[in-house]
């Protein structure tokens, strides 16, 4: 996995930036035995003859072009006759990669390199690298050159050789942590030793590490993440997917294709757009409307070029907009209470500010009439559910404005609430009955009575009544949030031009006045 820099792992471990972690390995890999040692010929020749003897090739990397040719020399003398080609960055064009490709063909022992291979080279019979001076490299650099070897399903090797007399406080952790992070997938676990080791650096600035090992790594971080919880507005989680369990599948969009009947589906007819792959094109694409007006303009361009929309595409694309708004509000799982009627809808990233900011932008203040909230009272600081009437005016300012404490387990607390809401989102599409859901654990719409006074065909409708307004809300905050980011990078961009002419002004007025003896 890769391996982000310090800042970049920090806004998203403070909430500002999202992540994606990925820790299964391919089939059949094993963990790449990393050695850290001091510098030695014995171990080099050791390692390089162990490769060799089971038919294999070696890295041998260095951090400097002009090492190249001292490291050869060591090569040659202590294996006459080893097949070594070399690849570094000051080589004539394409000349690199074509050694790459030799080497990669089986006609060399050895690859003697700089960081030039640190991407983008995958050589399976490649396992064994040697890492001279290794303590002149960064930690991500360290952690990619690694990653060369151990892509098949033999046991590879890495060797990272150190000089003790060049050796820095911080050389020492990185190295540390090649020794001690070896798992497969530990790149997430790396860069978080990283962050550690060199600091986060600056959010708003250029500089991509330092500053908080001076307040110490935790103390940084939760500092950060009070000051964001309590400045963030609509920071609802995505729902890639909504997982509807009305009966008879009414508002669904999934596609049985096992089964005979699109009444439960989102399906556009044969007759309607008769060519299949241009009909599974436009599927795909209302399939991924972000909001109730993208499906407003797909279906203006349907009717411009296929028609007007027969009915039973009009109840589907009704669905697309109740899955549109579910989305939009965090919803991952909707389904009937069984003993009350009661449409449930679970969002277990609601938070009580989210509410009020939304309601603050709707009519009145008010939230639609018809559409409750409850939370439950380990999100509201008090001792019980907070359940919010729809229809009735709230007082935001209790809800926008909570009364944080310092007390660390709170906010531990609510760190841990958050990651428990992104792992049930990831799971929803999994349940198929609500009554596997401990739903009062979880802040919750629910749309009373839905089950006994809506007839089954007319729910969708009932949904879409009360969910569009506050859908519509959080989409145009989006919105809104996006263009003050676009308008804020231009900015940015601009003043960091303005800051290069300067520079290259005054290096060119300083040359001048060079000219003139000054």
């Amino acid at each position: 996995s890769a391996t982000p820099i310090p800042r970049t792992l920090q806004m998203s471990l403070s909430g500002i930036r999202d992540t994606s972690t990925i820790r299964s390995p391919p089939p059949m890999r094993k963990p790449t035995v990393s050695y850290v040692q001091e510098y030695e010929e014995s171990l080099i020749k050791s390692a390089v003859e162990k490769e060799l003897a089971r038919g294999g090739q070696c890295y041998y990397v260095v951090p400097r072009i002009s090492q190249l040719q001292d490291a050869s020399d060591l090569l040659q003398r202590i294996f006459p006759g080893l097949r070594v080609i070399q690849a570094h960055g000051r080589m004539s064009r394409g000349a690199a990669e074509e050694n790459v490709a030799a080497f990669a063909e089986g006609s060399h022992d050895v690859l003697l390199a700089t960081t030039v291979i640190e991407n983008g080279v995958d050589i399976p019979r490649v396992n064994t690298i040697i890492i001279q001076n290794a303590q002149a490299f960064g930690m991500s650099t360290l952690y990619q050159l690694r990653g060369r070897v151990g892509r098949s399903d033999l046991q590879a090797y890495a060797y990272f050789f150190h000089k003790n007399d060049a050796i820095t406080e911080q050389s020492a952790q990185r190295l540390q942590a090649m020794a001690d992070l070896h798992e497969l997938g530990s790149g997430f676990d790396v860069a978080n030793r990283d962050l550690e080791i060199r600091g986060a650096g600056s959010l708003l600035g250029t500089e991509q590490s330092g500053m908080a090992a001076k307040v110490g790594f935790d103390l940084y971080m939760r500092m950060l993440k009070k000051s964001i919880r309590q400045l963030r507005g609509l920071d609802l989680p995505v729902v890639p997917r909504s997982n509807v369990l009305l009966p008879g599948g009414e508002g669904s969009i999934e596609w049985d294709a096992a089964s005979d009947s699109a009444s439960a589906s989102y399906l556009v007819p044969d007759s309607y757009i008769p060519d299949a792959k241009e009909r599974s094109k436009q599927e795909g694409v209302a399939r991924l409307a972000e909001s109730t007006a993208r499906l407003v303009e797909i279906t203006n361009e349907w009717k411009d070029q296929y028609g007007g929309i027969p009915s039973e595409l009009q109840n589907n694309l009704k669905s697309l907009h109740l899955n549109s708004c579910l989305r939009q509000l965090g919803i991952d799982i909707v389904g009937l209470d069984e003993s009350t009627g009661d449409c449930i809808l679970r969002s277990p990233g609601l938070r009580p500010r989210h509410w009020a900011m939304i309601c603050s932008q709707l009519p009145r203040g008010a939230p639609p009439k018809g559409l409750d909230v409850v939370f439950p009272a380990r999100f509201t600081f008090s001792t019980e559910d907070k359940e919010i009437t729809g229809g009735k005016k709230i007082d935001l300012d209790e809800f926008i404005n909570p009364n944080y404490t310092d007390d660390d387990e709170e906010w531990d607390a609510l760190d841990e609430e958050e990651v428990e809401a992104m792992k049930e989102i990831s799971s929803a599409s999994t349940i198929k009955n609500m009554q596997d859901v401990e739903i009062s654990n979880y802040p919750r719409f629910v749309v009373k009575k839905l089950g006994t006074s809506v007839a089954e065909g007319s729910r969708v409708d009932s949904l879409l009544k009360v969910l569009l307004p506050p859908s519509k809300v959080v989409f145009k905050k989006q919105e809104k949030d996006k263009e003050k980011a676009k308008l804020a990078a231009e900015l940015r961009d601009k003043r960091e031009a303005i800051a290069r002419q300067k520079k290259e002004q005054e290096k060119l007025n300083s040359r001048r006045l060079g000219g003139f003896g000054y």
